[in-house]
């Protein structure tokens, strides 16, 4: 086994640097390379992690050309700069710090809006040119105002317990806050137009995406009251700039404090020059303290998935913990290849998967063994599928995915069945994990058996009658191919029968023509784990 090899790309806390090399994990620090696309395209292909900042840009053509690498750590917490689609596509999980510099934004959020109050860096610019415009700063207090928080998630549920410390009144909209969430943290929910309505400072604090962006546009600004100041310090398209440079114009909004912008680094922007507009170049995290703990929490995430498998802050895959990781190991193993049995079996298209957990696997990661099982039943008919790649092809081709947990109703402790629904049929294969920590099949359509997973292995479905098995053997024995285990089952003397025999070496066409030419045989197939 590799010792695993991490590049960092861009400017990174050498603790950072440190923690890998304690960790046993080799480390070639090129703080520069990043900006240098063709470089870093060229030698990709030799790391299993990268580890960046924002100057990286892990475009789908560089990551074509990374060949090891499992994993890329964003020391922070926007990852625009990695185009996930192309990671995912090649198993890359893309890990952030979501968490590592969310003090430091919110406190930004908060001082920009104590600034905006009281027009402070108008204010130190007059008097420092002399002017001494005492009358014409005049401010307003934070206490007993209302604060409107847009997403109130981790950096937004911290600006609104400082903001409470500070005396003031504090609504939230935010679809994923739950009631007792609000009533925790001390805030008020509300829907979007009320925040809208009420609120005497607004503060954004979600993501971009289609649904959020120009969430504070000129029909959104028309419904706030007037006097009404804005803090962004989330990211730049979640208010149209224009329409608020319009009403500020109009003195329906009395001041914005920005610190993301549509377009960066920006060298101009409509709101520059305003006279009630305070701009700060993106420093929302820019604390030692935060760019500290930004980067020895990617270097800690980046050790843990490539040392022991654990997975924490993805955002293209579920999080397991170190704890968790060995436990869920063996069955992610069982959850591929009781995939892979159906996927070998399946030659029309499928329309829907069903994935029932039974017993202690319920209680698991269960999105990360569904990915398992799609990865497995999807691979031999697209070829490079992965765990992390194949929910997302899953859906790209509409099949419908459900999953069923429930208590143990079976003889195992655990189970994890498998249905896959075609064109044509139905057919379901149920698997356990022994003690052992072995994954083994023990149901094919109905038909109970105990076979472990052979790396080649014929199928066969026939009718239960004498002699068959006889000449089965005999036909595998002319043709030279010994036998490693042999696992029988039928419904009832007479009825359907299965056998599954697992060989040593590949399966010839030729012969399994002949298996399937033998009296009684239904279906005959050759599989490979």
């Amino acid at each position: 086994m590799h010792k695993p090899k991490v590049l960092i790309s861009d400017a990174l806390s050498p603790a950072a640097v440190q923690i890998f090399k304690d960790r046993g994990i080799e480390v070639d620090f090129q703080p520069n390379l990043g900006k240098d696309k063709e470089k870093l395209a060229e030698i990709i292909g030799h790391y299993d992690g990268l580890a960046i900042r924002s100057a990286t840009k892990a475009t789908a053509k560089i990551l074509e050309k990374a060949k090891r690498l499992k994993v890329i750590g964003r020391a922070g917490i926007g990852v625009d700069n990695v185009e996930i689609p192309a990671a995912t596509a090649k198993g890359i999980i893309v890990m952030n710090t979501p968490f590592g510099n969310s003090i430091t934004t919110a406190e930004h959020a908060i001082t920009l809006m104590l600034a905006l109050a009281r027009e402070i860096p108008q204010a130190d610019a007059s008097t420092q040119a002399g002017k001494w415009e005492k009358n014409r700063f005049m401010g307003v207090e934070i206490t007993g105002k209302t604060l409107g928080v847009i997403g109130c998630g981790n950096i937004g549920s911290i600006v609104a317990d400082r903001a409470l410390g500070l005396r003031m009144k504090v609504i939230a909209f935010d679809p994923f806050l739950s009631p007792e969430r609000a009533k925790d943290i001390g805030v008020e929910k509300v829907e979007l137009d009320e925040l809208f309505k009420r609120a005497d400072f607004i503060t954004l604090h979600t993501p971009l995406t289609e649904k959020t962006k120009n969430i504070i546009d000129a029909g959104a600004l028309a419904k706030m009251k007037k006097g009404v100041r804005i803090i962004n310090c989330a990211r730049g398209g979640l208010v149209d700039e224009q329409a608020l440079v319009d009403a500020l114009n109009s003195k329906h909004v009395a001041g914005a404090a920005f610190d993301v912008f549509v377009e960066e680094p920006a060298t101009k922007n409509v709101l520059f020059g305003h006279p009630n507009v305070i701009c700060t170049p993106h420093l929302g995290a820019s604390t030692t303290e935060a760019q500290e703990n930004v980067a020895l929490q990617v270097a800690e995430q980046m050790s843990d998935y490539l040392l022991s498998g654990a997975i924490s802050n993805a955002v293209n895959f579920p999080s397991i913990t170190a704890e968790e990781a060995p436990k869920l190991k063996p069955f992610i193993e069982l959850a591929e290849k009781l995939g892979s049995f159906a996927g070998q079996l399946t030659e029309t298209g499928i329309l829907k998967v069903q994935i029932t957990y039974e017993g202690h696997v319920a209680e698991m990661k269960i999105k990360a063994l569904t990915s398992a099982v799609l990865s497995g039943l999807l691979r031999p008919m697209l070829g490079d599928i992965n765990v992390v790649s194949a929910p997302v092809i899953a859906k790209e081709r509409g099949m419908v995915v459900d999953e069923i947990v429930r208590a143990a109703q079976s003889d195992y402790e655990s189970m994890i069945t498998v249905t896959v629904t075609t064109e044509r049929q139905e057919r379901s294969v149920s698997g356990t994990v022994y003690a052992d920590g072995k994954p083994r099949l023990v149901d094919i359509k109905g038909i109970r058996v105990d076979a472990e997973f052979g790396k080649s292995m014929i199928y066969v479905t026939n009718e239960d009658k004498p002699g068959f098995i006889g000449r089965f053997a005999s036909l595998l024995g002319d043709a030279k191919l010994n036998i490693a285990t042999f696992h029988l089952g039928r419904t009832k003397q007479g009825g359907d029968a299965i056998a599954l025999v697992e060989v040593d070496g590949a399966v010839p066409a030729e012969v399994l023509a002949k298996v399937q030419g033998l009296p009684q045989v239904k279906q005959a197939k050759a599989l490979v784990f």
